[in-house]
């Protein structure tokens, strides 16, 4: 008698619990017929998370979070998170699907690299504080790079700098090379190998550095005025127009339009703060401050 009524129970009823009357749907509310009784206030919507004012053809839909290119997986796959409240024998079982689901979701050594150069790439547009275009435009380099096989005989830290580098002079922001491998785990010649081969096999668009593109970071560090950024701009520009600075060192030229600026407006810096901050010689800075005093 009472397994016939635990399987009774299991099974899905349409009457009121309280009088038997029949249940109907009521909104988002389920309400008996006959004593109005609520049995249910809340139900799932299967509808999109929001909707758009804008007059298009746009259909949104319920769905978790955004893909991602820095992920190896795109950013589909579920992780197995940990808690301090599982004890004993059920954290050891977690503990084994974890591991069991970590060796799932990287099968190959081709995703293993990945995984560990998307994470070099993350860490190295959070240290250069990059945005997120840069950081996905690099991954997308590294995928490339991995599909033309360029990684054989070369090391993951060199061509995630690289790919970093590289995106940033695809889109234009001021970093230099010295800049990038300071925060890398790679050296310079690592990083060097690896993008010469990035910019020969991949022909990344990339053209010669503005040197105005570097003027803002390092007056900022210089702790310089308006009036003397402003300045020192006009003299970037005059010099890439003039071809002053072909054939130059670009963060050389900025800083010898600073230190020039910074001498019209009596700032007080000297050429060793100037080029320390640009990181290069101060015999560099003066070329271009005596080639700049020649034009006037």
């Amino acid at each position: 008698m009472s397994e016939a009524r635990s399987a009774d129970d299991a099974t899905p009823t349409n009457t009121c619990p309280e009088c038997d009357g029949r249940l109907r749907a009521d909104g988002s509310e389920t309400v008996c017929g006959d004593c109005g009784l609520v049995v249910d206030e809340y139900h799932i919507d299967h509808g999109p998370e929001w909707r758009s004012f804008a007059d298009d053809d746009r259909n949104p839909k319920r769905t978790g979070a955004p893909l991602t290119r820095s992920r190896h997986d795109r950013g589909l796959s579920t992780e197995i998170g940990r808690s301090t409240r599982v004890k004993g024998r059920k954290r050891r079982r977690l503990a084994r699907m974890r591991r069991q689901h970590n060796r799932a979701r990287i099968s190959t050594k081709r995703e293993r690299n990945q995984v560990y150069a998307f994470t070099e790439i993350r860490r190295l547009t959070s240290a250069l504080s990059l945005p997120d275009r840069i950081r996905d435009h690099a991954c997308s380099l590294f995928t490339s790079a991995q599909n033309e096989d360029l990684l054989c005989g070369r090391s993951l830290e060199g061509f995630a700098a690289a790919c970093v580098y590289a995106a940033c002079r695809v889109v234009n922001v001021s970093r230099t090379v010295g800049e990038v491998v300071a925060e890398a785990k790679a050296t310079e010649a690592e990083q060097t190998a690896a993008y010469d081969a990035l910019n020969r096999d991949l022909g990344l668009p990339v053209g010669p550095i503005d040197p105005v593109e570097y003027v803002p970071r390092f007056a900022t560090r210089l702790d310089l005025s308006r009036d003397v950024e402003s300045r020192a701009r006009e003299y970037a520009t005059e010099a890439a127009e003039s071809g002053l600075a072909v054939g130059r060192n670009p963060s050389g030229v900025a800083a010898g339009c600073l230190y020039t600026a910074a001498r019209d407006f009596d700032a007080g810096v000297t050429q060793a703060d100037v080029a320390d901050v640009a990181d290069v010689t101060p015999v560099t800075l003066r070329k271009t401050y005596v080639a700049l005093r020649d034009e006037e």
